[in-house]
């Protein structure tokens, strides 16, 4: 099969777009293929050994190499955790296998004001409380009620006893300058990464949609930026490919602001950040930025950049 082919029967705008950007077969054949399952187990819940011998007895597991021991890829695509007593007990938590990466990089502490600024529906809010070990603050935030609902849902069972869930457009924060030890904005975004769960992420994409999400990027960084502490780190990362998404928004900060970036250093196969696109330049240190396309690792597309607010 030629699954070029097959996503220009879907939405042919997509795929000369994006030929550009990766002109691989690679790229569209995992594109197409559905994702792997993956969870992570709650060490907020249980120890890690206990759940994980648990899960032995039903799934084979594959560690994933980027987490902090807790993260796994289950051997099997007939997984419905909606049946699985460890997912009802809050004892796993389902979460895309590169999704785990921003949380790893941000690195929270225990007894840190963190903010989450789009936090539904809320798998990093909960990966973050477990690496706090459930002391400090997660300022977890969401736009819309409706998501702000299943955050506070999957909060509840994952046993995170730290989070203060507001609803609020996340530009909000800025007018808290200098507060927050660590921030989060994994940004609203076009979405192109969860085109393995979900078809309707290829059909329903356009590029009035990309356009339209990195403004709202820009906003939000700033304001993340500006509520961030000197010292603090800020993550920003996405779920799509779009480098107006990824690397013109980061770009776009350091031209705003004094934010340095620093390189993420994890055990990952990466896709080389884009420098120039649609004869726009943006600047070298986005190289220390990592840009990961499905092919990569067989997970989502994803971004990832590591920014730091000078002393």
């Amino acid at each position: 099969m030629n699954y070029r082919e097959e996503f220009q029967k879907i939405n042919r705008k997509l795929v000369e777009r994006y030929s550009k950007l990766d002109d691989t077969e690679d790229f569209w054949t995992y594109l197409y293929k559905p994702l792997r399952p993956s969870i992570r187990i709650n060490t907020l819940k249980g120890s890690l050994d206990e759940i994980k011998s648990m899960l032995e007895e039903k799934f084979e597991l594959e560690r994933i190499p980027w987490t902090k021991g807790e993260g796994f890829f289950i051997k099997s695509y007939d997984v419905n955790f909606g049946q699985l007593i460890e997912y009802s007990l809050g004892l796993i938590i389902p979460q895309e296998a590169s999704s785990m990466i921003p949380p790893v990089v941000l690195d929270p502490q225990p007894g840190e004001l963190v903010l989450d600024m789009a936090a539904a529906p809320g798998s990093k809010t909960t990966q973050m409380a477990q690496y706090m070990g459930n002391e400090g603050c997660i300022i977890a935030n969401d736009a819309k009620q409706d998501r702000a609902n299943i955050l506070i849902a999957n909060l509840n069972r994952a046993g995170v006893l730290i989070a203060k869930v507001t609803i609020k457009d996340g530009a909000y924060y800025a007018k808290y300058g200098d507060t927050f030890d660590r921030v989060l904005l994994d940004a609203p975004c076009s979405s192109v990464g969860m085109i393995r769960k979900n078809f309707k992420f290829a059909k329903t994409w356009s590029l009035g949609k990309v356009y339209y999400h990195s403004r709202l990027q820009k906003r939000l960084i700033l304001a993340a930026y500006k509520a961030l502490k000197p010292g603090g780190v800020l993550v920003y990362s996405t779920c799509t490919v779009d480098p107006l998404e990824n690397e013109e928004v980061v770009d776009f900060l350091l031209q705003k602001s004094d934010a340095k970036l620093e390189k993420i250093k994890l055990p990952l196969k990466t896709t080389e950040p884009i420098l120039e696109w649609e004869g726009r330049k943006y600047n070298e240190e986005l190289k220390k930025t990592v840009r990961i396309h499905p092919q990569d690792n067989d997970t989502e597309a994803f971004y990832i950049a590591k920014i730091v607010k000078p002393l």
